[in-house]
C-alpha cells in the first residue's frame, strides 16, 4: 500500500527519531512486524480522513433522502457501503 506523507511527517519529531533508534534494534522479523502494523494504522488513518472529508460534505449539501421502511434503509446502506468498498 502507498500511502501520500502528509507535511507533518517530513519533519523528524523525537518521536519518530525514537521508533527509528528501536526499530535498528529489532531483529528482521520484528521490522517487518513493525512495518505491517504501522501499514494497518496508516489505512486506518486515511479511511479515517476520507470519513470525515465525506461527512462534513454531506453536512454542507445534504440530500433528504425519504424510505418507506427499515428493510429499505438497510439495503440502501448496504448497497452504498459495497460500492464503495
Amino acid at each position: 500500500m502507498i500511502i501520500e506523507k502528509p507535511p507533518e511527517a517530513v519533519v523528524k519529531t523525537p518521536d519518530i527519531e525514537r521508533i527509528i533508534e528501536m526499530l535498528l534494534a529489532l531483529s528482521p522479523e520484528r521490522i517487518k512486524e513493525a512495518a505491517d502494523f504501522i501499514d494497518y494504522l496508516a489505512e486506518r488513518e486515511l479511511k479515517h480522513k476520507i470519513f470525515v472529508e465525506e461527512t462534513l460534505a454531506a453536512a454542507v449539501n445534504p440530500e433528504k433522502v425519504t424510505f418507506n421502511n427499515s428493510k429499505t434503509l438497510i439495503k440502501a446502506a448496504l448497497e452504498s457501503v459495497a460500492e464503495n468498498s
